[in-house]
């Protein structure tokens, strides 16, 4: 089975799946005469396709530091959903409720999976993030001696075929 075979059958990326279909029948049913429903059509068809795709992005790679990255954006993209699906409550010409909490509904089935999806990462296949906001929970940072080692980059070295290549980057 491939990669993306087995990225497809997770229980996570079908339900991201079945909420961008769901959500694309919502749009189809909105009135097209009035613009707030408009810029809310766009922005929940774009949240339900960034989920899946960021979905199928962290299986993609196995590093804890970007799937947690990827985690971080798909909750922010499911959480708008969330909000602009409901926002629809309040419009006097929408009246279909029922697709509304159905999607409300599936998005919080959504999140349970998420929860035990990211609890699956593996926190041992991580690189540092320099930033801290995606290490995994107890790891111990780099020294700053291990760092320099590690990353020893000559710029000069890089560029000398290049010479004018080299010149410009540090004029």
């Amino acid at each position: 089975m491939s990669r993306l075979d087995e990225t497809r059958n997770l229980p996570l990326f079908q339900k991201a799946e079945l909420i961008y279909q769901l959500v694309e029948s919502l749009v189809a049913s909105l009135p097209e005469e009035d613009a707030y429903i408009q810029d809310t059509k766009h922005f929940m068809r774009e949240d339900a396709m960034i989920i899946s795709a960021k979905i199928a992005g962290a299986e993609g790679g196995d590093l804890y530091s970007i799937r947690m990255q990827k985690a971080a954006i798909i909750r922010e993209h499911a959480m708008h959903l969330y909000v602009q699906v409901g926002s629809l409550r309040m419009h006097k010409n929408y009246k279909e409720l029922e697709y509304i909490q159905l999607i409300r509904k599936e998005l919080n089935d959504f999140r349970l999976l998420f929860i035990e999806w990211v609890a699956r990462f593996d926190t041992n296949n991580h690189i540092w993030d320099d930033w801290g906001l995606f290490n995994p929970p107890g790891a111990i940072p780099p020294s700053e001696q291990d760092f320099d080692s590690e990353n020893d980059f000559d710029f000069n070295a890089f560029f000398e075929d290049d010479e004018e290549y080299y010149i410009v980057l540090t004029k």
